[in-house]
């Protein structure tokens, strides 16, 4: 299975149990993997693996690391199929429904065998990061997280549901996108197997005007997602949650958000003062092909880019 443009951004420990790297734990030859940059060089990370076989034998052992390690399957798994084993312990796990999560640490080691069909996607999901989202939030970092099998998690059912389409798309490029979904996922995180009854609000202020106007120039500068909340944040001196709250607040929107409403009104400007092919708009407008484009701009503006030109043209 091939790999999204943006796996090249993976980390450098080879030893980090997502990517390709997992792939390995679980004798894959490849996967498909999505990352975004966290708190001290650590990365968040979303792969997809499936076998229409199950595993040929057990898996390796995954290495100790300090991260969180979520499985969420896309099919069922039979009861009796999947065997887990975590610390040298064997886990009772039963029979489980499509969308269901597990939540392991990654502090303890862990093997186990399927012998049926799977698909899974996997999340990386480092500590720093979300002791990072926990500061920011004023609170202190969790030391221990529920450990979750077969767990009804909706929010990351829903989540998962919601990037199930990119997972083998191009789209993956924004790293925005990504970014945006790290911080919602690992907020979710904090919250549910973090023993918190709810992420403390902080007030924000909104950006400066110095540096609404550098992060409006970054994101102009990049169209097509290719930079992310850490550099934006570093741009504003920031950190990326408090980046992230206070850009909305001053721009009602996500940065991601504001991003794609500007390739629209350039979309717009290319169809009334140019007769460029709708591909041609949409790729100088920072989308990767005119399907997405015409996905995009049908959301937002409520009606195709053919129809849009034809209209404003004829008024």
């Amino acid at each position: 299975m091939p790999e999204t443009e943006i796996a090249s951004r993976q980390s450098t420990d080879s030893m980090a149990a997502f990517g390709d790297t997992l792939a390995g734990y679980f004798h894959q030859e490849a996967s498909n993997t999505a990352t975004a940059s966290w708190a001290d060089d650590s990365t968040f990370a979303i792969t997809r693996l499936h076998s229409n076989s199950g595993l040929p034998g057990t898996s390796a052992p995954i290495p100790v690391e300090t991260a969180l390690h979520l499985s969420i399957a896309i099919i069922p798994v039979p009861v009796g199929s999947y065997k887990l084993q975590v610390d040298g312990r064997e886990i009772d796990v039963p029979y489980v429904p499509e969308f269901r999560t597990s939540l392991l640490d990654l502090q303890a080691p862990f093997i186990c065998t399927l012998d049926c069909a799977f698909d899974y996607v996997h999340y990386h999901v480092p500590r720093e990061g979300l002791d990072e989202i926990a500061r920011d939030h004023q609170i202190k970092p969790v030391e221990n997280f529920k450990f979750g099998i077969c767990e009804d998690d909706l929010v990351i059912a829903q989540l998962t549901k919601t990037i199930l389409p990119l997972a083998t798309s191009r789209n993956w490029s924004s790293l925005l996108a990504i970014d945006q979904f790290s911080l919602m996922f690992g907020a979710h995180i904090l919250q549910t197997y973090g023993g918190l009854a709810r992420l403390p609000e902080v007030a924000t202020r909104g950006l400066a005007p110095w540096q609404a106007r550098r992060a409006a120039e970054v994101l102009r500068s990049r169209l097509d997602g290719g930079v992310g909340l850490h550099t934006l944040a570093q741009e504003c001196g920031m950190s990326v949650s408090h980046f992230t709250r206070s850009f909305r607040a001053t721009f009602g929107v996500s940065a991601h958000r504001w991003l794609v409403q500007r390739r629209i009104e350039l979309a717009k400007d290319l169809m009334r003062a140019t007769a460029l092919p709708l591909v041609e708009v949409g790729l100088q407008c920072g989308f990767s092909d005119q399907a997405a484009f015409s996905r995009t701009f049908g959301q937002i503006v409520g009606l195709s880019p053919g129809r849009w030109r034809r209209e404003n043209a004829t008024r």
